[in-house]
C-alpha cells in the first residue's frame, strides 16, 4: 500500500462560502425569468443576424426576434433535433450553417460519438469555452469540490465534452489528474498513488471499477482515498437505489452530472443536498414538453426536454430537442440555489417501450433491480414480438451467496414489475458476471422486434 500523503494545502478561492457565485445562485425566480428574457433576445438577434440557417426558418414561420415578448412567446418559434444539425453541417462542412460565427473565431470543437449517425461537430468561441468552465467550477463547488482536493478525471479526451470539464476543477484550485480512459487496473493505481478524493466517470464504469478493485484484494472504502464520484452519460447517477449501491462499494457520495455535446459539458449537477441537479439557467433555457402535443407539462411531471442556448455565440442551439426524458422543479432547493433543477433523466424518447400499451424506460426497472440485495445489480431488457404482440423479457444476476431459490428471485421481481410499471414481464436469473459489464455506457436494451411500428 502507498505511504499516507499529507493533506492538500489550500489554494485557490475561499472554500467557506457555500456559493461560487452567490448573487447569482441565490436570485429570486422572477429575476432568473428576467434575466433570461433579456439574454433570449439578444440572442435570437445574434442567430437571425449571423446564422443563414436561422434567417431561413425564423422567415419561413414569419418570425422575428422581436417578436419574442415573454417567454412563452419561445413556444411560437420552431423547434430543431440532432438530425437537423448533422443534415446541415453535412450540407454546409465543417460546421454548418447554423453557426453563427466565422470559423477564424472558433477555438475549440467536440464531437458526438456518432452511436445514432454521423457524429456532429459542436463548435466554441474563446469566449463560449470561458464561460463553459466557469460554469463547471460553479458545479465542482456546489458539489463540495474545494481547492484541498486531488481530483481524478476518469472521461474520455478524444473530442468528449466531458474532456475539458477537469479544467473547471483546476479553476477552483484542485489538483487534477487528467486520467482519461485507462485500463481499469491503471486507473486504480492512480487512484491510490494520488490518494484522489473525486473522481468522475459513468455510473456503470464506477460501479465496474469498483468490482475490479475488490476481485484485484483492493476495498475501495479503505484502501482509496475517493469520497466523492461524480456521475454522468446515464439515468443511474439520480436513480437513488443505483447512487446508493455505488456508494455503499465506495464509502463515497455520488453526485449526478447532466450534459450533452451539442451545448456544453455538464449544463446541470448535484449540490451538497442532492435532490435535483441544478441548471446553468444563465446559460441554457429549459423546457419541458408534452413529446406528442408539445405543449409543456407540470413540474414534477415527465416530458421531452428541450433546450436553448442564452449566450453560446459559436452556434446557438434554438428550441433544440433532446430526446431525453426528465422531470423538473422551480422550488427553492435546500441549499439555498434557486435555480431550476432537473429531478431525473428517465429514458429517451427512442429508448421508450410500450409494452401492450404501457410505457416503460430501462431506469424504471434500474431502480427495482439496485433495491434488492440479492441481486448483483446488472440488468438487461430483452424484447421481442410474438403472435404479434410485444414481449419483454428481464434478466438479472443474483448475488453469489444468495440463499433465495432462483424462482423465488424471479416471481418476486415480476411482483414488483407489475406493481410498480404496470407491466407484465418474463424473468430471468442468470449466475454472476453473466452479462456484459460496461466501460463507458451500458447498454440494456436489446430490441429484437426489427421493425418495431410495423404491425
Amino acid at each position: 500500500m502507498n505511504a499516507i500523503l499529507p493533506p492538500r494545502p489550500v489554494r485557490g478561492q475561499a472554500s467557506d462560502s457555500p456559493y461560487w457565485a452567490p448573487v447569482l445562485e441565490t436570485q429570486s425566480r422572477e429575476a432568473w425569468d428576467a434575466q433570461t428574457l433579456a439574454l433570449l433576445r439578444a440572442h435570437l438577434r445574434h442567430a437571425y443576424s449571423n446564422s443563414p440557417y436561422y434567417r431561413r426558418r425564423f422567415d419561413a414561420a414569419g418570425l422575428r426576434p422581436e417578436d419574442l415578448r415573454t417567454l412563452e412567446d419561445l413556444r411560437h418559434f420552431p423547434t430543431l433535433d440532432k438530425a437537423v444539425l448533422r443534415e446541415r453541417q453535412e450540407a454546409v462542412p465543417l460546421l454548418g450553417d447554423l453557426a453563427a460565427v466565422p470559423e477564424e473565431e472558433v477555438v475549440y470543437v467536440s464531437a458526438s460519438s456518432g452511436s445514432t449517425g454521423v457524429p456532429t461537430v459542436s463548435p466554441f468561441t474563446a469566449h463560449d469555452f470561458e464561460e463553459w468552465i466557469d460554469f463547471e467550477a460553479r458545479l465542482f463547488w456546489a458539489s463540495g469540490l474545494r481547492p484541498v482536493d486531488r481530483y481524478a478525471h476518469s472521461l474520455n479526451f478524444s473530442l468528449f465534452v466531458g474532456g475539458p470539464c477537469v479544467l473547471g476543477a483546476q479553476k477552483l484550485g484542485a489538483l487534477s489528474i487528467h486520467a482519461g480512459t485507462v485500463p481499469s487496473e491503471r486507473l486504480l493505481t492512480i487512484l491510490r498513488q494520488f490518494q484522489a478524493t473525486a473522481l468522475w466517470t459513468t455510473p456503470s464504469y464506477a460501479w465496474y471499477l469498483g468490482e475490479t478493485a475488490e476481485k484485484e484484494g483492493i476495498d475501495p472504502r479503505r484502501d482509496l482515498a475517493v469520497k466523492r464520484i461524480f456521475v454522468a452519460g446515464e439515468p443511474g447517477g439520480s436513480i437513488p437505489e443505483t447512487r446508493q449501491r455505488i456508494e455503499d462499494l465506495w464509502g463515497a457520495r455520488v453526485y449526478d452530472y447532466y450534459g450533452l455535446s451539442d451545448v456544453f459539458g455538464a449544463c446541470a449537477g448535484m449540490c451538497e443536498e442532492r435532490h435535483g441537479l441544478h441548471w446553468a439557467e444563465d446559460h441554457i433555457h429549459v423546457e419541458v414538453l408534452d413529446p406528442v402535443t408539445g405543449a409543456p407539462v407540470a413540474e414534477g411531471e415527465r416530458g421531452e426536454l428541450v433546450l436553448t442556448t442564452l449566450r453560446k455565440r459559436a452556434r446557438p442551439l434554438i428550441r433544440f430537442r433532446v430526446g431525453d426524458i426528465v422531470s423538473f422543479t422551480t422550488e427553492r432547493c435546500a441549499c439555498g440555489r434557486t435555480s431550476k433543477r432537473l429531478l431525473g433523466v428517465h429514458g429517451r424518447v427512442d429508448d421508450m417501450l410500450i409494452i401492450r400499451g404501457v410505457n416503460i424506460f430501462p431506469s424504471d426497472v434500474e431502480a427495482l433491480v439496485r433495491k434488492d440485495p440479492d441481486f448483483t445489480g446488472e440488468y438487461r431488457l430483452v424484447v421481442e414480438r410474438k403472435d404479434h404482440l410485444d414481449a419483454l423479457t428481464v434478466e438479472v444476476e443474483h448475488r453469489a451467496n444468495s440463499q433465495v431459490p432462483l424462482e423465488t428471485l424471479a416471481e418476486r421481481l415480476r411482483g414488483h414489475l407489475k406493481a410498480v410499471t404496470g407491466v407484465g414481464a418474463r424473468v430471468v436469473v442468470l449466475p454472476p458476471d453473466t452479462l456484459p459489464r460496461a466501460t463507458h455506457k451500458a447498454k440494456r436494451l436489446d430490441d429484437r422486434r426489427g421493425a418495431v411500428w410495423t404491425a
